[in-house]
């Protein structure tokens, strides 16, 4: 039974996960393309905003380019350079400083959320779900270092990294990778790709929208033409 659960978890939810998250999010900017915006509260309560926002956003950016580029990375490109070991040793010190960024932030961002009346009340009962979300995602991910580091010699890292290079290539056996890690691993990576499933219902569409033409514009933006 746990075997068959793991395949599942770890060999095909991935699959369904990404697939939900791009079909879901083409979808919605089709049908509802004003949906498609992350709702700023500033002009209702601004105090702590900026500070938590950009511990939220800082971190969380640098810990998801981290966990891509160390996932992805395979093993042969920087092992003439460093080994498996001080690459999970750079990983776990990169992980605590930007995951404490991140837990503050998000903690100035929940704060605000849940005690101040007017952002509370404009408050979408999905807004606040995928904070928490992201908040117990965050707290898995911290306390995978201490389970890191019972393995400095790196042999989970290159198992998680192996799991991911499996998927990302469409090789069979990913989920065996997976078999033998931690429980804090398995959540952690369960939760992130639950994430990924509720991707397109949820106000981190935003992310995928970089304004470049703004960038670019020439002049200033009318808003409302002079009477």
């Amino acid at each position: 039974m746990a075997e068959h659960l793991n395949g599942f978890l770890f060999g095909i939810y991935p699959y369904i996960a990404i697939l939900v998250m791009i079909l879901g999010s083409i979808l919605r900017y089709d049908q509802n393309p004003y949906s498609w915006k992350a709702d700023s509260s500033q002009l209702l309560h601004s105090k702590g905003l900026r500070l938590g926002s950009n511990l939220f956003h800082v971190g969380i950016l640098l810990l998801f380019f981290g966990h891509l580029v160390g996932l992805l990375t395979p093993h042969w490109l920087y092992e003439p350079f460093i080994t498996s070991g001080q690459k999970q040793l750079l990983a776990m010190t990169a992980g605590g400083i930007f995951g404490t960024m991140c837990f503050l932030g998000m903690g100035i961002l929940i704060w605000r959320r849940t005690t101040q009346d007017r952002v509370r009340a404009t408050t979408k009962f999905m807004d606040m779900a995928i904070l928490l979300i992201l908040f117990v995602q965050l707290v898995l991910g911290l306390m995978t270092i201490p389970q890191s580091a019972k393995h400095l010699d790196g042999s989970s890292m290159i198992a998680l990294a192996e799991w991911a290079q499996h998927i990302v290539t469409f090789r069979p056996g990913a989920a065996e990778f997976i078999m033998e890690e931690a429980l804090v691993f398995k959540l952690h990576i369960v939760l992130g790709l639950t994430i990924f499933l509720l991707f397109p219902f949820t106000r981190l569409v935003h992310i995928v929208s970089a304004p470049f033409k703004y960038l670019l514009r020439s002049g200033y933006q009318i808003v409302r033409k002079r009477g």
